[in-house]
């Protein structure tokens, strides 16, 4: 635990402590330092948002009583869940005392409590006791703290930034996507929302074909001995969702893809003549996740990939990779992000060979290090079939966000028997480079949206123009503007409400179109448009055929605007 995260913990403690002042009839839980800060669990709370400045107030008031964190041999259950937490124990407990808090905790701690002078609580929210639905929901309160005033009000303006940005709020103002309770976690995507994921779509499908990607389609729904034979029935069958017929039949909705790949590469005889083979596919997929993890498009039960699944001989491995390394640069360049990759390695419950393993952990690092890729390892973080790299992508921010995978796979090909005819005539098994640039594409869209916070590039806009007539008597200029526009495949929109000009630039601006034409007297009696950018630059008048080269370059070049 390094020193933030100590600073963190003992915060915690003092939250707790402040809270069993105020609300003596509150049970603490648990409260452990977490990234960006720490948070601390309660039963028997009922407070409000309005409730945290008192309960800050208590922690400012509490820590000038404090000296140290001192570890002591003896305390006791204050309650039924820390009762539970020390029968799970399988050494001696330990106990942290500050002031005349004692709590269970098996430390460390900052060694002066007078260091916790910069903190602040930020929210409440639900917690099930242990992640489970099934227990009881806790009250969580959450908080963050720093060594530095400045450490906090930097991360203070960032929050308040990263709130403007939240995609939940800019996709219901853009008319993007929506939620109902019926169907929890699978987004509703509206009629500017399927242009925007269309238009992701596109732009893969385009990349692939022209690297060698071939599509396929494979059902949504499969018997679960496809699952049984991949090992995902043995390693994940806790997170998808699974029907039995009436017949005795138990199917699963895919979670996944790359079984349906193996059936594909299996169905016919295949050569080395045929390898590479690129399989690509945008299938629907289905994952339970939690109610209570649930988080808009970052996290949700339904979504789809930009998945692909590369058959390749041992001696290909590093070409592809390099390829698809290659691909992640293109994709993620364009929209002006960073990123660095996160090299998981074997995990406890991993399926095959450890020598086979440690081949493919070696391969793949060497791989990263000669294309000079930013990549850190991380133990035990691997697919339970091959080594994983995940691509770390950060933000306008700076926030770091997993959102696609690369993996190396020499176990699933062998559990489906999948083999090609050798250059020498011998049958061997393909190895299967698994991979999503965008990931997700729904959890993919949040962070974009929250990374160019809904100011999307001019051909990724679901509206790219708008026309605005001053008054009802330029409408029908407006809507030849509008055919032109059309014949040269803008999306374009009129907005010929009797509203004044300076609404309908506003409520653009809202739906952050990329651009306004503007028509009035002096642009129907020159045949002109006056532009407005969504900055708020203007410029013109000029022919419409002058705006319309322009755009079309702008658009099919992808410029980021």
């Amino acid at each position: 635990m390094n020193d933030l995260d100590k600073l963190r913990h003992s915060t915690a403690h003092l939250l707790a402590a402040a809270v069993l002042e105020l609300y003596p009839q509150a049970k603490p839980t648990i409260g452990p330092p977490i990234e960006n800060g720490f948070y601390y669990d309660f039963d028997d709370l009922k407070i409000s948002d309005a409730d945290l400045p008192k309960i800050e107030a208590k922690m400012q008031e509490l820590v000038k009583s404090w000296d140290k964190f001192e570890l002591v041999d003896s305390g006791v259950a204050q309650n039924d869940y820390k009762q539970e937490l020390l029968d799970a124990l399988t050494e001696k407990p330990t106990y942290y005392k500050s002031g005349n808090f004692v709590d269970l905790c098996a430390g460390p701690h900052v060694d002066d409590a007078k260091k916790i002078r910069f903190f602040k609580l930020l929210k409440l929210a639900g917690a099930y006791w242990h992640g489970d639905e099934k227990n009881k929901m806790l009250t969580r309160i959450y908080g963050t703290t720093f060594f530095t005033q400045k450490e906090l009000d930097d991360y203070l303006k960032n929050l308040e930034e990263a709130e403007k940005r939240d995609h939940k709020k800019i996709g219901q103002q853009m008319e993007l996507f929506m939620f109902h309770k019926t169907a929890p976690g699978m987004p509703y995507w509206l009629p500017k929302g399927v242009i925007f994921y269309n238009e992701l779509v596109k732009f893969w499908r385009d990349e692939h074909k022209e690297r060698g990607y071939q599509e396929i389609v494979s059902p949504l729904m499969n018997k679960k001995e496809l699952y049984e034979t991949s090992g995902h029935w043995d390693h994940y069958k806790e997170n998808m969702f699974i029907a039995k017929t009436e017949e005795g039949e138990t199917y699963c909705l895919k979670p996944m893809n790359c079984p349906n790949a193996m059936v594909v590469f299996g169905s016919k005889t295949r050569s080395y003549r045929d390898l590479p083979m690129r399989l690509g596919d945008t299938d629907c997929l289905h994952r339970f996740e939690l109610s209570g993890t649930l988080n808009g498009l970052l996290r949700v039960r339904e979504f789809r990939q930009d998945d692909a699944h590369i058959f390749v001989t041992e001696d290909q491995i590093k070409s592809e990779f390099k390829e698809v390394i290659d691909i992640c640069k293109k994709f993620y360049g364009i929209f002006n992000m960073s990123f660095r990759m996160r090299l998981g390695t074997r995990p406890d419950d991993f399926m095959g060979d450890p020598k086979v393993w440690d081949r493919a952990e070696k391969e793949v690092e060497e791989i990263m290090k000669e294309n000079k890729v930013d990549f850190f390892i991380e133990s035990k973080e691997g697919a339970f079939y091959g080594p994983k790299i995940d691509i770390m992508m950060k933000d306008a921010l700076g926030r770091e966000w997993q959102t696609g995978t690369i993996q190396l796979d020499f176990q699933i090909p062998e559990r489906f028997e999948l083999k090609y005819s050798a250059a020498d005539g011998t049958q061997k098994t393909p190895v299967v480079i698994h991979r999503v640039i965008y990931g997700s594409l729904e959890r993919f869209i949040g962070v974009l949206i929250e990374h160019l916070s809904g100011n999307f590039p001019t051909w990724l806009n679901p509206v790219q123009v708008i026309v605005l007539p001053v008054t009802e008597q330029h409408a029908e200029y407006a809507k030849s503007i509008i055919k032109k526009l059309e014949i040269a495949n803008i999306r374009a929109e009129l907005d010929d409400r009797n509203e004044k000009l300076g609404a309908k630039i506003r409520d653009a601006q809202m739906q952050k179109v990329s651009y306004m034409l503007i028509v009035g007297d002096k642009e129907v009696e020159s045949n002109t448009v006056t532009e407005r950018a969504r900055s708020g630059k203007a410029d013109g008048p000029f022919p419409i055929e002058t705006f319309i080269g322009y755009i079309r370059k702008e658009i099919d070049d992808k410029v980021l605007t």
